[in-house]
């Protein structure tokens, strides 16, 4: 009976040892992602088997990137495109119409429409309540959602906010959709995907829990941002952001917008602007001249981050960083 057991015993163990190995000699599938915060979220599920290749690079801007040849390529040899959506990288609408028609496609603003915020409008942000209501959606802790019946400037019936990765509870949204769509194109390796997706959810999980204590001591303070950028990491930390300089990154904004937000920087004593490494400088030093405001940067995608599984966290963290240095009240 012992020898048996034994036997039973070796036979298993080789048998497994045998799909280990068959595993780790299959090809990684090809998997291309758009952005920096994205491609680090994807590394992270996709660790020890492969890695995904990054479209937008160092400094680039989604809304107006230009696809290098061998991009291009990487498109046409895709088994997997990972992308936001038409709102922030219209670059890539015919690219994938036509390169990657044979992909498969996954765009996190359809997949995650439920939870997408509105585009807020106009420059009468303040008027927003910012005390957070019970979560809107199983699973997510109170004071996640805003009530966004009392935002009168955010459009309800037209497009959404596309920068959906600056929320961590989104992002974990993400790495389960991903995990899900890689495993599927490459069941060899499903086992390595679903270990590294739990341990990837329990940084962010507890990032989220580490960020609202760290903004904690910021979180009324009024503030300015160069665009819309943030609306999801403010909607999860409950900050005070009043308005953006301009509504559209890609052009300046004209006399009338600027004296607006001038006005606004002094009506509502906000502490900081904060421009982008993206955008030119020089426009934020404009709009605080004659008051009190402070200037900062915020950077939405980490243009200057090694790529990597640790990209996003070390993103997430400099923002917190960032702007509880340009709210602090100075000595």
């Amino acid at each position: 009976m012992k020898k048996m057991l034994l036997l039973f015993y070796l036979t298993a163990c080789c048998t497994l040892l045998s799909v280990s190995s068959w595993a780790a000699g299959q090809p990684a599938p090809q998997v291309v992602v758009s952005i920096k915060p994205l491609h680090s979220l994807i590394s992270g599920v996709m660790q020890g088997v492969g890695e995904p290749q990054l479209l937008v690079k160092g400094g680039g801007s989604p809304h107006s990137y230009v696809l290098r040849p061998s991009e291009a390529r990487a498109l046409a040899r895709a088994d997997l495109i990972i992308w936001v959506g038409h709102q922030l990288e219209s670059f890539l609408e015919k690219p994938l119409a036509t390169l990657g028609r044979q992909a498969r496609q996954m765009e996190l603003s359809k997949s995650l429409q439920p939870y997408l915020l509105p585009m807020r409008k106009g420059g009468s942000w303040e008027r927003h309540t910012h005390r957070h209501k019970k979560a809107e959606h199983p699973g997510e802790p109170e004071g996640h959602h805003e009530d966004h019946a009392a935002h009168p400037a955010m459009n309800e019936h037209g497009e959404k906010n596309p920068h959906l990765w600056l929320d961590p509870l989104l992002a974990i949204r993400i790495v389960d959709l991903a995990t899900a769509a890689i495993s599927e194109i490459d069941p060899a390796h499903r086992t390595r995907y679903a270990d590294n997706s739990t341990q990837l959810k329990m940084r962010l999980t507890k990032l989220h829990a580490e960020l609202q204590t760290k903004l904690a001591p910021v979180r009324d303070i009024p503030y300015i941002v160069f665009h819309d950028a943030y609306q999801y990491f403010e909607t999860a930390f409950g900050l005070h952001a009043v308005g953006s300089l301009t509504i559209d990154p890609e052009r300046k904004p004209g006399a009338r917008r600027i004296l607006e937000i001038r006005q606004k920087i002094k009506q509502l004593n906000a502490r900081c602007v904060f421009s982008e490494p993206q955008f030119e400088p020089r426009l934020v030093a404009t709009v605080i001249e004659g008051s009190n405001a402070k200037t900062g940067i915020l950077d939405p995608l980490g243009a200057d981050l090694p790529n990597g599984p640790n990209s996003y966290f070390t993103l997430l963290n400099r923002l917190a960083k960032n702007l509880i240095e340009g709210l602090r009240q100075s000595p």
